[in-house]
């Protein structure tokens, strides 16, 4: 029990108040700031997914670009995962949802991956897709925003050690790549003619997807 008059944190013997699990107060209180900013920063991520998934989806359904609507679904693959982490960081006490945001981070991973795998190889052999000013401007914007937003959550997760926040970082960042990917395949569908080269290399895209899933699945992305 805690002595009469006394706080409940203890006198460390070099003058450090210590909290009543033997770490400083002063980590406590970054903890606390960290998670304050990995709640913000999932909530940013979720709104412009939200509206990246509706302008992507709609701009290719007009364009009948099925790596415009693939980039789109991926966006919300990118809400389901951050929705995990903002559940895991509701939490008094994260840590004990880790594993459970953790595997809805996975199950994210492989339904893009299998999704854009489908849709690749469908749109070699589909019809070619028209051009798309709205998502070109798209790809371009977010692939300024998400690597922002991915760096930022990647390191507060990093120093929490939470390894739900790093690989909904990383999923973030995957979506980085993609829109590289979607943007060079629209310039050169749209400069050149080259309808398979977006594809192509959304196969690749897909390919990360499924090492990301499985390293969420394992637990393997606080290194």
């Amino acid at each position: 029990m805690t002595e009469p008059g006394r706080d409940c944190c203890a006198d460390s013997p070099g003058g450090e108040t210590l909290s009543l699990a033997g770490a400083p107060a002063a980590d406590a209180a970054r903890r606390a700031v960290l998670r304050r900013r990995v709640r913000w920063l999932v909530a940013g991520t979720i709104t412009y997914n939200v509206v990246e998934a509706i302008v992507a989806v709609s701009a290719g359904t007009i364009a009948s670009s099925s790596a415009l609507i693939a980039f789109g679904l991926d966006s919300v693959a990118e809400v389901l995962s951050a929705v995990a982490v903002a559940w895991q960081f509701a939490s008094a006490d994260p840590e004990r949802r880790e594993r459970a945001a953790l595997r809805v981070i996975a199950v994210s991973f492989f339904l893009l991956a299998a999704y854009v795998a489908i849709d690749s190889v469908r749109s070699l052999f589909g019809a070619e897709a028209s051009h798309s000013t709205v998502g070109i401007v798209l790809a371009a914007v977010s692939l300024v925003v998400m690597p922002v937003l991915s760096g930022a959550q990647r390191r507060a997760g990093r120093e929490l050690g939470s390894a739900s926040a790093v690989a909904d970082s990383k999923q973030t960042l995957l979506c980085t790549y993609l829109s590289g990917v979607v943007l060079a395949g629209l310039l050169v569908n749209a400069l050149l003619g080259w309808y398979w080269a977006d594809p192509l290399a959304a196969l690749a895209i897909a390919a990360v997807a499924v090492r990301e899933g499985l390293e969420a699945w394992r637990g393997e992305h606080c290194c």
